[in-house]
């Protein structure tokens, strides 16, 4: 891609992840030097600010937008980019960053900006979740019960969710639920279920081993109640090994609706979404621009 003459337009979240330094605009700013680009930098300072400066960007003349922060951040980033038809890219500033790191984009705020000049644009699939854009790892049980709890904390970070989670473990219940998957209906018991677009929930763990963000499909993954002694589960899902978990069923389609025997919590990359009886979920094929770099699209992993 060449970059040279183009103007691109960073949209920073200061709150994303363990916090901003200020040294991140001059990562960017530094990038941007270095490839003749001309770069805008502005800070959300409201929840769907994002998504209004995204939207807004190609009209006023800018060649592609980035994200930097966390997956909301980046959620909200791809609404309006999709709205404004105009390619996006990522600069992770969050807890897990799962997205990233399956696209293979640098952790490090200076890394990713250059890398973001030597990549190319794909279209991305996409899905929504009752009406709501999810462009990774969204979830109905347990992890949704957790993602509305950590919604609340003002301490992030991985060591918080951990901990919170082993405090939450024990006390939250499966729950029964009919699925249809692309019409197909049965009845099971659960204590997740992850619909995935990319392998990974963040910090590598990954719910999905099979999944693409370009097979124009859904990977969902039910995972039983596992007993606190079962560590080798926990070592399977960093390994990449879950597909062979006695705990879990993983399946595949374009379409996916359940219904709870009770309102369950669920979350949409990681954002906390209240609880529902009733999800419908569609696969959304190469609905997103964004700006993969180029040593991730020749090892064709995506």
């Amino acid at each position: 891609m060449n970059n040279e003459g183009k103007k691109v337009l960073f949209i920073v979240n200061k709150y994303a992840g363990t916090g901003y330094q200020p040294a991140v605009e001059g990562r960017i700013v530094d990038a941007c030097v270095k490839n003749n680009v001309e770069c805008t930098v502005e800070f959300t300072r409201a929840p769907g600010h994002a998504i209004e400066l995204a939207e807004n960007a190609r009209q006023q003349g800018f060649d592609f937008v980035v994200a930097v922060g966390g997956d909301g951040t980046i959620n909200e980033v791809a609404r309006g980019a999709l709205k404004g038809d105009i390619p996006m890219g990522i600069i992770p500033r969050g807890s897990g960053n799962g997205l990233s790191r399956h696209l293979g984009i640098p952790l490090t705020v200076g890394q990713a900006a250059l890398s973001l000049f030597d990549s190319s644009v794909l279209k991305m699939d996409a899905f929504t979740v009752n009406g709501k854009l999810s462009l990774n790892v969204s979830g109905i049980g347990f992890d949704g019960h957790i993602a509305n709890l950590f919604g609340g904390k003002t301490k992030r970070g991985l060591a918080g969710y951990v901990k919170l989670t082993v405090e939450e473990f024990f006390a939250f219940r499966e729950f029964d639920m009919e699925l249809s998957i692309d019409g197909s209906t049965f009845s099971r018991s659960a204590f997740i279920l992850a619909i995935a677009n990319s392998s990974q929930y963040g910090n590598n763990a990954r719910i999905a081993p099979a999944a693409s963000v370009r097979d124009q499909l859904l990977h969902v993954t039910l995972v039983k109640r596992v007993p606190a002694y079962r560590v080798d589960f926990v070592y399977n899902m960093f390994t990449g090994g879950l597909g062979n978990s006695s705990f879990c069923e993983m399946w595949e389609g374009r379409s996916l609706v359940v219904k709870t025997s009770r309102p369950i919590a669920f979350h949409v990359d990681g954002e906390p979404s209240g609880h529902d009886t009733t999800f419908t979920i569609e696969v959304l094929p190469a609905a997103l621009q964004v700006l993969v770099p180029n040593k991730t699209l020749q090892k064709g992993t995506l």
